[in-house]
């Protein structure tokens, strides 16, 4: 591996725990966590952005009442399709879940990757931020990615990718994904766009 490459493996795992540690305490995890300077460059509208951090808001309190402490689930939205990941007791909880994001003003979408288990250890959510923190930085050092175009959930070594991105873009991702040490799994909960839509939007970014 060389250094520039283990530098921004570095800063991408030394932020993901300690927004990890932050939000250690809470039983439901927000996946939009709200990060000043990135509107410029993030593919979705500023206005989109506040939707998508209202939508994780609002669920994951509705999970907290409706589902209490027995359930451990991230609720991640962008560009308004909610992502579930995690571990509930039963099935039926998994579809209280589901209704529960799908009830929501503005969501248009939900995935529900729930599985019906035990809650996960401490020993595997500190591997999945190290999975985590690992692919970003990959992504960083890609050249022919854009890395802030994704945003990247990972739960019991399975990676979820989300993002504005083109079909060359979810499946150079997806490779890079399936090559960091440890994962199981990746799939893809994306919006997918033309070539001609990601010039138009890298116009706008760079007109700013």
């Amino acid at each position: 591996m060389n250094a520039s490459i283990q530098k921004s493996m570095g800063t991408a795992l030394t932020a993901i725990v300690l927004l990890s540690g932050l939000s250690a305490c809470a039983p439901l995890i927000v996946g939009g966590a709200v990060m000043t300077g990135m509107v410029a460059v993030d593919r979705r509208t500023s206005g989109i952005q506040l939707e998508d951090e209202g939508i994780e808001l609002r669920t994951s309190q509705g999970m907290r009442q409706n589902l209490g402490g027995n359930a451990h689930i991230n609720v991640t939205s962008y560009n308004r399709q909610v992502l579930l990941t995690g571990e509930v007791a039963t099935a039926a909880q998994k579809d209280m879940a589901d209704k529960l994001a799908q009830s929501q003003e503005n969501v248009k979408a939900v995935a529900n990757e729930l599985t019906v288990q035990a809650v996960s250890s401490l020993t595997q959510r500190s591997n999945d931020i190290i999975i985590t923190g690992k692919l970003k930085a990959l992504f960083v050092d890609a050249k022919d990615l854009q890395s802030y175009a994704f945003k990247v959930v990972t739960e019991n070594s399975v990676v979820y990718l989300m993002g504005r991105v083109t079909s060359r873009e979810a499946q150079r991702a997806t490779d890079i994904a399936r090559s960091v040490s440890g994962v199981t799994k990746v799939v893809r909960v994306l919006d997918i766009i033309s070539e001609e839509e990601l010039k138009r939007l890298s116009a706008q970014t760079s007109a700013k």
